[in-house]
């Protein structure tokens, strides 16, 4: 890392020091050594940039950056099935993270810490992965939905036991939808489920209300400079005596064909605090430039809760942001910490970020 930067990179911050991927969307076989601090990935367009950082991102639980079927990750003409593989360097020292599904099973991905099968969860346990990409540039005018699954996984990396309560959650609602719709239900099943949703649901409401606090609290105390400063609030997420409410809109819930309460129905509210105007009405430039610094204050806020750095993925972050900024952004990412992969089309655009190269062409890494 050159003097522009002078984040004091150690070699037990959480990183990938090397990346092995089989049969993995355009790669037939690639093994990328890395290192802590900022690596830039450029190539044309179609080359394999983003599959690089969708890899990485299943380094989480989850189905990645894309969000998509296990089975689209697997390569046209491979064996069926892919794999990714990691020597990660996390707290307390080195883990061998493997990850992938099988030809017979494409849609079931499984794990191995150090040769030994896993759960999912226990990703968590080393690493914090978050990422922004292209398509969530318009994050801000899309349904409440994206932005619920965006803020979840920033609850996620600081809170491992929120995926289990979502899941839980959406299992109970999803049991109780289908008796609600069906004939004669079971009043005393249907309280059960409806005991479930409350208890998961207050997790689930209590967790988003403690993150979404803590970055504004952080994004307070941090001096906007070149990007916009978000504002950020909550709404439709209070779970307080859920189970009562659940209980009494039964039958407007079966009308409807599903729950019209709960936090499955929250959203999380940006403003642009110069302009006072809501996030979605400001310009593709504007709402990338309100997620970047979202991004950044919950690196910052990971850091201080968890005592590790997250791993960023930035999908051609440089798109959108003049000279100035661009200059900005790469040294407040390196002041995180982090390791940051980001791609981009243009190397010239990285040129004041430091850190390590890698060129992408035809499904090969170089660099």
């Amino acid at each position: 890392m050159d003097g522009r930067h002078r984040a004091a990179y150690q070699r037990d911050v959480p990183h990938v020091a090397r990346l092995t991927l089989t049969d993995f969307r355009s790669y037939a076989t690639a093994d990328v050594v890395a290192e802590p601090g900022l690596i830039t990935v450029t190539g044309d367009n179609g080359q394999g940039k983003t599959n690089l950082l969708e890899a990485v991102s299943l380094l989480s639980p989850g189905r990645g950056l894309r969000g998509v079927a296990l089975s689209e990750m697997a390569r046209e003409g491979g064996a069926g099935g892919f794999a990714v593989a990691a020597a990660v360097e996390a707290e307390g020292g080195a883990i061998e993270v493997g990850t992938g599904t099988a030809a017979a099973t494409p849609e079931r991905r499984v794990l191995r810490i150090n040769g030994a099968a896993a759960p999912m969860t226990r990703l968590g346990e080393w690493l914090s992965v978050l990422w922004l990409t292209p398509a969530m540039d318009r994050l801000f005018a899309e349904p409440a939905s994206a932005r619920r699954r965006f803020l979840d996984r920033l609850v996620l990396a600081l809170v491992p036991g929120h995926a289990r309560e979502t899941v839980r959650y959406d299992a109970a609602m999803r049991a109780r939808t289908r008796l609600l719709t069906g004939d004669a239900p079971d009043p005393a099943w249907l309280s059960a489920l409806e005991l479930a949703m409350a208890e998961h649901g207050e997790a689930i409401a209590r967790a988003r209300a403690e993150t979404v606090a803590a970055l504004g609290d952080i994004l307070a105390a941090t001096p906007a400079g070149p990007f916009a400063q978000p504002l950020l609030a909550l709404a439709g997420n209070d779970a307080a005596d859920l189970g009562t409410l659940l209980a009494r809109s039964r039958a407007a819930d079966a009308a409807a064909g599903r729950a019209l309460t709960g936090p499955h129905r929250a959203d999380l509210v940006v403003r642009h605090a110069a302009k006072a105007e809501p996030a979605s009405r400001g310009s593709t430039g504007e709402q990338k430039a309100l997620l970047i610094a979202i991004i950044l204050a919950h690196a910052r806020l990971v850091a201080a809760r968890t005592g590790r750095a997250p791993i960023l993925l930035l999908d051609e972050i440089a798109a959108h942001l003049d000279a100035a900024r661009r200059a900005a952004l790469f040294e407040r990412l390196a002041e995180t910490g982090s390791q940051v992969w980001m791609t981009g089309t243009d190397a010239a655009l990285f040129a004041s970020a430091g850190g390590r190269r890698l060129r992408v062409e035809s499904g090969v890494v170089t660099g």
